[in-house]
């Protein structure tokens, strides 16, 4: 009989077995079960007495299970027990042997439940002990699985706890690690939603919806996300004052966590209360609710944690009312220790999140302070920073994605790009030690020296003007005839033909334009032409300084003035190498400063070769070149087309200047086109 429940004996008549009259041996048992049926102590223990077979008697205490059998059973009959065997093995039940079995091993027999010996003829007290001894044995069993399991539990716990901590210090981005931070909560807990807030300082007039007139001062909650297991809804940011009327600001408030068997009947005398209304739009039923606040290492509030319907089963979802209420238990003491332990390390994890947040954007505010610090001293490259960074990052990203060539192995990671994206803005940083009239220069010659030979010109052409009427009055003095005087004004009017060809054509040599060799021929021959100031000393119509600038083949700069220029590169990583970039952008001045290095050594400022120039550099050089070429601001060149650019990056390969993987990269990917 493999009911193990069995029914109890009835002791005015022994079974008997196939019909015929009991055998001794079953008449004993039978003996047996009356002798414990009839025992005060016993009835006294709600023990309940059964007969699972004629030669088996088993007593019933809560689940438990004492089998007693003659020793001839497990000589000759062990199959009678074999009902028993998963609970002998699992220790919910024990066996009692009424008399020594011919042939024991005692170890085996204990290993398969067996709690004790007694004599062939037991008497009550005999019969009491073994009995008792027996349950003890099964408690003791049961308590020791218990705690079994509680330490695997714990084990288990304590694992997840430091997955979870491990999940939470890796994710920098807040609003991602809000995301984690309410998932783990849920998960430890068995929660069915929750959500999650941060304490903001200050809400601004637009959160606020007013005008700046009011805008609303001092600490807010700003509820950031939720989670819904059950029920898919859309949700948005919105801010509340911290108080006690809701019960995410009563947590903040009192920097404890608040347990809440059933938001629709909050205690009366509680300060917050339960809008229903939410439940009632979306079709759910709110209940069970634990809010815990998270802390800093300054003892501050800086978020809350506030979960819903903690269920038996976390797999199951709440559709309906019933599902609820079938479902749905309150958060326990467990729960709350759980979600204590989350919580201690969200709190660290996310005050660390949104210092590293004001870190960013403190760098992204120098950055772009820095850019435009530069950019106010060339307004004429105003916007090139950020379009090459746009540019370079871009670029980047598409070789990231690339899984063949040279660079199928070069990765990026969301730290990379920034690194690239910061090296990028500030790869001109140098140009704030390059003096501005140089970093302008839009023509050969700067604007005060045109204007001092047009002087020159005008003083030679006013005494050339003097000089012809001197030489007419002496003439007419002398009674000349009309035509000497025509002689010299025809002079003077040829004098001054030839100025003014002169001035056009350093007018003409002026433009960034390429020299033709006639010009520079035409320049060389009027730095040689002469005159004679005030004071009669003999001076050249165009200085050294003026022959030189205009002598320029192409472009505005002279050698000097190129070689300022170039020396904005040395500048750039002098200045970024004095800030602390920290570990993960601390490539930004290696990076910015060899951006007009060339694979073929002949870049500078320090000649690299193309093995030692980073590849975030060489991104940059395509980057930069073609922003220069298409660029619509510049006063002194019009903007290339995008084709003639990209084949002026091709003639920088032949040149062995460019990359001619990373030039093609960029060409066949359009990447200008991947600019917002």
């Amino acid at each position: 009989m493999a009911d193990m429940s069995g029914v109890e004996v009835t002791v005015d008549a022994p079974p008997r077995v196939n019909g015929e009259a009991p055998s001794p041996l079953v008449a004993k048992m039978a003996r047996l079960a009356e002798l414990l049926a009839g025992d005060t102590r016993v009835a006294q223990a709600a023990d309940v007495v059964t007969r699972p077979h004629p030669l088996l008697v088993a007593v019933l205490r809560e689940g438990a299970v004492v089998v007693a059998a003659p020793a001839e059973v497990w000589d000759r009959g062990r199959e009678l027990l074999k009902p028993y065997a998963s609970r002998f093995a699992e220790g919910s039940a024990m066996l009692v042997l009424i008399g020594y079995p011919e042939s024991v091993d005692l170890a085996q027999a204990m290993n398969r439940g067996l709690a004790s010996i007694v004599t062939a003829t037991p008497s009550a007290d005999e019969l009491f002990l073994a009995g008792t001894r027996a349950f003890e044995l099964i408690e003791a069993k049961s308590r020791a699985e218990m705690r079994q399991k509680s330490l695997t539990r714990y084990r288990y716990e304590l694992g997840e706890l430091v997955n979870i901590a491990r999940a939470m210090t890796t994710e920098r981005d807040v609003n991602k690690l809000l995301g984690v931070i309410l998932e783990k909560s849920r998960f430890v807990t068995g929660a069915d939603a929750g959500s999650i807030y941060v304490v903001e300082e200050e809400a601004s007039a637009a959160d606020s919806g007013a005008g700046p007139e009011s805008r609303v001062r001092g600490p807010m909650l700003r509820f950031k996300l939720s989670q819904n297991e059950s029920v898919h809804y859309d949700s948005r940011e919105f801010t509340m004052p911290i108080s006690n009327r809701s019960i995410a600001g009563g947590a903040v408030v009192a920097k404890k966590p608040i347990n809440i068997e059933d938001a629709y009947d909050i205690p009366a005398g509680a300060p917050y209360g339960f809008d229903r209304r939410f439940d009632e739009k979306i079709g759910y039923r709110t209940k069970s609710m634990l809010t815990v606040p998270l802390i800093s290492q300054r003892d501050e509030v800086i978020g809350v944690i506030q979960l819903i319907n903690k269920k038996k089963d976390p797999e199951k979802k709440l559709f309906t009312k019933e599902d609820v209420e079938e479902q749905v238990i309150p958060f326990d003491q467990r729960s709350e220790e759980l979600l204590g332990m989350v919580a201690a390390q969200a709190g660290a994890s996310l005050e660390n999140a949104l210092l590293y947040e004001e870190i960013r954007k403190l760098f992204d505010g120098f950055v772009r302070a820095s850019v435009e610090a530069i950019e106010s001293r060339d307004p004429t490259t105003s916007g090139h920073s950020r379009r090459v960074a746009d540019l370079t990052v871009s670029l980047a990203k598409v070789v990231d994605a690339h899984a063949q060539g040279p660079y199928r192995d070069a990765h990026f990671t969301r730290e990379d790009l920034r690194e690239l994206e910061y090296a990028s803005l500030l790869h001109d940083f140098g140009k704030i030690g390059v003096r501005e009239k140089v970093l302008v220069k839009a023509k050969k010659l700067y604007e005060d020296k045109l204007t001092q030979i047009r002087a020159r010109f005008d003083f030679v052409s006013r005494s050339l003007e003097a000089d012809v009427l001197r030489r007419k009055l002496v003439a007419i003095e002398r009674g000349a005839p009309k035509a000497d005087l025509d002689a010299l004004d025809r002079e003077l009017a040829a004098r001054r033909a030839e100025l003014d060809e002169a001035w056009a054509i350093i007018e003409h040599a002026n433009e960034p334009t390429v020299l033709a060799a006639g010009d520079f021929a035409k320049i060389e021959q009027l730095a040689k032409e002469t005159y004679f100031d005030l004071r009669g000393d003999m001076r050249f119509l165009l200085e050294e300084d003026e022959a030189v600038a205009l002598s320029v083949k192409r472009g505005s700069l002279t050698a000097k003035e190129y070689d300022e220029i170039t020396s904005h590169v040395v500048h750039t990583f002098k200045f970024l190498s004095q800030i602390p970039w920290g570990k993960q952008f601390r490539r930004v001045p290696q990076i910015a400063g060899a951006h007009h290095e060339r694979l073929n050594g002949t870049g500078y400022p320090n000649r690299l070769r193309a093995e030692e120039i980073p590849v975030q550099s060489k991104m940059m050089s395509i980057s930069d070149i073609f922003d220069a070429l298409t660029a619509s601001d510049r006063p002194y060149k019009k903007a290339v087309p995008v084709e003639r650019a990209v084949d002026i990056l091709e003639y920088g390969v032949k040149d062995q200047h460019l990359d001619p993987e990373l030039v093609r990269i960029f060409r066949e990917a359009r990447v200008w086109d991947r600019i917002p």
